[in-house]
């Protein structure tokens, strides 16, 4: 390993590059910019500045002549990622076309290449890239005698792309499983013969199908076999840049090896505490090994974190400080940089709903401080969970966007579930005492197993994916079901259907809801990290039956999702959880394991079931106008009463309500229910408010709703309240 000076013995060709790579750089990006030609690992921390670090360091070696700007190649992962790292050279001065770095993805660069030299190797055979590897591979595995349910098919699609990014063939896959201690999705015999039977079906009449991986595959074998390929690449192309280095597979590293061949031109920048992918064979050994491979490399660690403030980069500091297994000369400190902010807020909560409600409250009170919606993020563990969140921003009036995937109503898998439902509730040969009370739940759980819910948990994510929002279904039927025991199936429905007419946010520019797989490279000014709980975070099978630890390297890779969790946020940090899924169960569930230790002594959340002072952040429910008991479920909140609970509604001023909306959504060209929903509205007509105070108090009417239609409902209702004497109150 060497170390560099902070200068430069050469002079620069181009002077205005030059100026542009040596601005605003701390000591350690300065030396990582300026470190000589050669290889070169940048190990940033989050927060760091690892992107303007690389493309400084891109601008500086153009600048003083070491290599030309159109014979860099600089590779990262995800199209965004290419897209800033593009943007930021441009702004260097590198973005013309004849003075163009090529900033692209892996698979993108590998495309390019072959589609350039399949003349050279494989002559006229016609070749098309297969995008949708979907139908290829359910027809596989029908062949192989599995199921080809969606779910199903997209675990055996996850099984053969991460036996073709580790490097590893059909026949191979049995003995690699047990290798790599992998959970195969079914009997790994059947898998090689599905992988083996997709592979053969590429080869088609017409020509080949070639997947994302066989572009890196081809590529590679390209310049390994044939060195007039390599010769003139490589000729082509000087020097090398990787990002995101502690995500390269095996096969990533066998195409950089190839573009490579016996030369050291490479800079490589990554850090392995944010390693968690390796479900896809991403492998942070590359990373850690690369001054083995290259002893004379210059190694620059970034730790300075300019992102979070240093109480949120204490936390996580201690977070991944308790990781097991690291080489300790690998681990990186940060160091923040910002100016002080609150502390971590702690929080732990009865149950799964009063969590929700609590951080929905806790949401609107930033927003009402002055913190922009879509400076605010909710990131859980696995999908399934949005949907507590999803109401309780909902009833709240709060807007929000789901990143990552659909909200949870409009997954496919629920909306089969409630298909099936429909298909039940319209049977005629279903006993009475069927339909409703504790008898609907086990009804309901019925409904569902030929959509997919098992007794057990499946293997497989994706198949675990579908079975937590089957689930999830399930446990708000229960919790319905213990609020209102006349509950029946038609009601159950009518619920369902009021949440997910809700649950459509007017905006995008809204809080984020997010898996903290996807929230990976974002950031935002507050973050609430929730449900962290043993069996969610970590995940439940990476532990054994009696809770002990089964998979130490998962283990290990469920605490690097805290560790990104926490370093997600700038300024505000809320950790939570609860101690039973549904409301009034059985308090079983306890912390993650991975808060030991780092919850303060005088939190209200150091001591289990610690009480919570404040009523609004333990999440206490809305009453019933009616009856004062405590409300469950959105079509009630919405309404601002019990289902059952009498209520007077004015239907000629309903009508009216909804003539205004028809005319108000043709108006701005927008779907009725962005206006208001039919439960607010209803709500509206039944309330009949005669003010701002209270027209805002029906859940649905947020300060932006009121302020757009405000005026015009309380005129509308002050109309009818004049003509119908009998109405005022």
């Amino acid at each position: 390993m060497c170390v560099v000076s902070a200068t430069s013995t050469r002079e620069p060709t181009h002077p205005e590059l030059a100026e542009a790579s040596n601005g605003g750089l701390d000591p350690e990006q300065a030396a990582a910019v300026r470190a000589p030609r050669g290889p070169v690992c940048v190990l940033a921390g989050a927060g760091t500045g690892k992107t303007r670090t690389i493309t400084h360091r891109i601008a500086h070696l153009v600048s003083a002549g070491h290599v030309k700007a159109d014979q860099v190649l600089a590779v990262t992962f995800t199209a965004r990622a290419a897209g800033e790292m593009r943007s930021r050279l441009r702004a260097l001065g590198l973005g013309g076309a004849a003075n163009q770095v090529q900033a692209r993805t892996f698979h993108a660069a590998a495309l390019r290449q072959l589609k350039y030299f399949w003349p050279q190797i494989v002559g006229d055979v016609p070749w098309q890239l297969l995008d949708r590897k979907f139908p290829v591979v359910a027809q596989a595995a029908h062949q192989a005698g599995l199921s080809s349910h969606t779910e199903a098919v997209r675990d055996l699609l996850t099984e053969i792309e991460w036996a073709k990014a580790t490097l590893i063939a059909p026949e191979d896959y049995p003995a690699a499983v047990a290798e790599h201690r992998r959970e195969p999705p079914y009997d790994p015999m059947r898998v090689a013969a599905a992988y083996s039977g997709y592979e053969k079906l590429k080869a088609t009449p017409d020509g080949l199908l070639l997947d994302f991986d066989d572009l890196l595959l081809h590529t590679a074998a390209a310049l390994e076999d044939y060195p007039s390929v390599a010769d003139e690449f490589r000729g082509r192309y000087r020097s090398f840049v990787v990002d995101e280095y502690q995500d390269v597979t095996p096969l990533q590293q066998r195409v950089l090896d190839a573009w490579l061949g016996d030369r050291d031109d490479l800079t490589v920048v990554g850090d392995a505490n944010q390693t968690i992918y390796s479900f896809t064979g991403a492998t942070p050994s590359y990373l850690l090994d690369f001054s083995r491979r290259f002893p004379e490399a210059t190694v620059v660690r970034l730790e300075r974190d300019y992102r979070s403030t240093p109480q949120v980069v204490s936390l996580a500091n201690r977070v991944i400080g308790a990781a097991r297994g690291r080489i300790a000369g690998t681990r990186l400190q940060l160091v923040g940089q910002r100016g002080d902010g609150p502390d971590p807020v702690f929080a732990e909560f009865d149950d799964g709903p009063a969590e929700a409600d609590a951080v929905a409250r806790s949401i609107k009170k930033l927003i009402g401080a002055g913190t922009p919606a879509a400076e605010i993020a909710v990131l859980y563990r696995i999908n399934a969970q949005s949907e507590a969140y999803e109401q309780a921003l909902t009833e709240l009036g709060i807007p929000y966007q789901v990143r990552g995937g659909e909200g949870f109503f409009a997954r496919s898998e629920v909306r089969q579930a409630i298909s099936a439902l429909r298909q039940v509730a319209a049977r005629e040969d279903l006993p009475d005492q069927s339909r409703s009370g504790k008898a609907l739940v086990t009804l309901v759980r019925a409904a569902l197993a030929p959509v997919g819910l098992t007794a057990t948990e499946p293997a497989g994510a994706q198949a675990r994916e579908r079975w937590e929002s089957l689930m999830a279904l399930v446990r708000l039927t229960e919790e319905l079901v213990d609020h209102d025991d006349a509950l029946d199936l038609i009601g159950l429905l009518r619920e369902l259907a009021a949440r997910a007419e809700a649950r459509h946010p007017p905006t995008v520019q809204g809080v984020t809801l997010a898996s903290l797989h996807a929230a990976k490279g974002l950031e935002w000014d507050a973050v609430f990290l929730v449900g962290i709980a043993d069996g969610t975070l970590p995940i439940a099978h990476v532990l054994g039956a009696d809770g002990s630890v089964a998979d130490q390297a998962a283990l290990e890779e469920e605490r690097r999702l805290l560790y990104v969790g926490v370093t997600r946020a700038r300024e505000y940090l809320q950790l939570s959880w609860a101690l039973s899924r549904g409301e009034g169960s059985r308090r079983t569930r306890r912390r993650s394991r991975f808060l030991n230790g780092l919850v303060p002594d005088d939190s209200p959340a150091s001591r289990i079931a610690a009480p919570v002072a404040d009523s609004a952040s333990n999440g206490v429910r809305p009453t019933c106008r009616v009856c004062a008991k405590p409300l469950i479920g959105t079509y009630a909140t919405m309404l601002g009463r019990c289902r059952r609970c009498p209520a007077e509604l004015d239907a000629e001023l309903l009508a009216a309500l909804q003539a205004w909306r028809e005319e108000k959504a043709q108006d701005l060209r927008v779907r009725e229910f962005v206006i208001f929903t039919d439960t607010t509205l209803t709500a509206i007509a039944e309330q009949l408010p005669t003010d701002d105070n209270a027209l805002a108090a029906i859940p649905g009417i947020g300060a932006k709703k009121l302020e757009q239609y405000g005026a015009e409902v309380l005129s509308i209702v002050a109309s009818r309240l004049r003509s119908s004497p009998q109405n005022r109150r």
